[in-house]
């Protein structure tokens, strides 16, 4: 039996929506249902249910959906957005892909998550809004930035595309502003089975916005009202997405069960620094984030001995090659910065096993040592 542990097993979770999902889809191939219908409907109005919003859009994938949020809420060329240098680029890929500017802050050096007192000095005349990101499986301190914002007539935009089922103090990810933005990618902790992706609000109007966009702009066929886009949901990935939607409290609690394992087996190791949950967050455990000195020596024996591990993210976004014409320096966000170069993601999925975990952990505590 191969000893190797992967850094994300899908198969499991496949495994157990397969009977399913298989005679659902079947019947879509026979009807050719695939844009829009009855799942896709249903989907959006038990995953509004379980976030606690009123309205739920389905769409194509969690940049598209980052986008639609951004437009709804009137987001111009020429505006700003601020936003965490510590996140995947698609946060400040939305935005650009409008014309508006990504102003990017430093994070926290506990949680790695957006730094409210970071934020107020980056705020000037052109700020539409600020885009704090659910990062790792965690909410961002929504209970400080929404009174910033408030202070100075700005609208929040969560991307939560990491936090499906997380929650803080100010409530559960995806209903803590304006509206947000999420992503279903496969490997998120509500994945479908290709792109997907959703934007949440309360306010009917911006869902209403959003769902005109995201069918090219209109709401009657060949009745165009805005330029819009491409990015409506497919009923394949909504069928999927309701069945695991139905396990995916049951999903977090294992992975939650998993990081407390790794706190465990961890605990004694030395030239590991453990990842930490904010006071109040109900932590979902997207991702499991170590630091640790000469990361990529630690990384690559971790691969050689079997063991998948990923970076997330090796490049802060302000110092991207895409993002070189901003303006920023090395230097301006040392946390974000210096994480980039410590983080290292160990595998958590729902279905690993302890056996697997201790095997990390080991194959970790060696490679720290410098014992390739």
């Amino acid at each position: 039996m191969s000893t190797n542990v992967p850094f994300l097993d899908l198969t499991a979770q496949q495994a157990e929506i397969a009977e399913e999902v298989f005679p659902i889809w079947r019947e879509q191939l026979t009807s050719a249902s695939f844009i829009g219908g009855p799942q896709v409907e249903t989907f959006e109005y038990e995953y509004a249910a379980y976030i606690g919003v009123e309205h739920v859009v389905g769409v194509s994938n969690g940049t598209d959906a980052l986008e639609l949020a951004y437009r709804a809420i009137g987001v111009e060329p020429g505006d700003e957005i601020i936003m965490p240098a510590n996140t995947f680029i698609a946060t400040a890929e939305a935005a650009s892909r409008i014309g508006a500017v990504p102003v990017f802050v430093d994070v926290d050096d506990e949680y790695l998550l957006i730094d409210p007192d970071a934020i107020e000095a980056a705020i000037t005349p052109r700020t539409k809004a600020i885009a704090p990101v659910h990062l790792f499986g965690q909410t961002a301190p929504l209970e400080l930035v929404t009174p910033i914002a408030r202070k100075h007539d700005l609208e929040v935009v969560e991307d939560a595309a990491q936090s499906q089922g997380a929650s803080g103090p100010a409530g559960r990810a995806g209903a803590l502003g304006r509206v947000a933005a999420t992503s279903f990618y496969p490997g998120k902790n509500l994945g479908a089975a290709g792109d997907a992706g959703a934007v949440m609000t309360d306010d009917a109007g911006v869902a209403a916005l959003i769902r005109n966009l995201a069918a090219h702009g209109s709401s009657v066929k060949y009745v165009h009202d805005h330029i819009g886009m491409n990015a409506r949901l497919d009923a394949v990935q909504a069928t999927v997405l309701r069945a695991k939607l139905r396990r995916l409290d049951g999903w977090n609690s294992a992975r939650r069960a998993a990081a407390a394992r790794y706190g465990d087996l961890l605990a004694q190791v030395d030239g590991v620094r453990l990842p930490a949950t904010r006071p109040g967050n109900e932590d979902v455990w997207h991702l499991y984030v170590v630091r640790v000195d000469d990361r990529d020596r630690v990384a690559a024996e971790l691969g050689a001995a079997g063991i998948g591990v990923g970076i997330h993210y090796p490049t802060a976004v302000h110092l991207t090659e895409a993002y070189e014409g901003l303006g920023y320096r090395r230097g301006q966000f040392p946390v974000a910065e210096r994480a980039a170069d410590t983080i290292l993601s160990l595998p958590i999925f729902p279905h690993i096993v302890p056996d697997q975990q201790v095997r990390v952990v080991h194959e970790l505590s060696t490679a720290t040592r410098g014992h390739g």
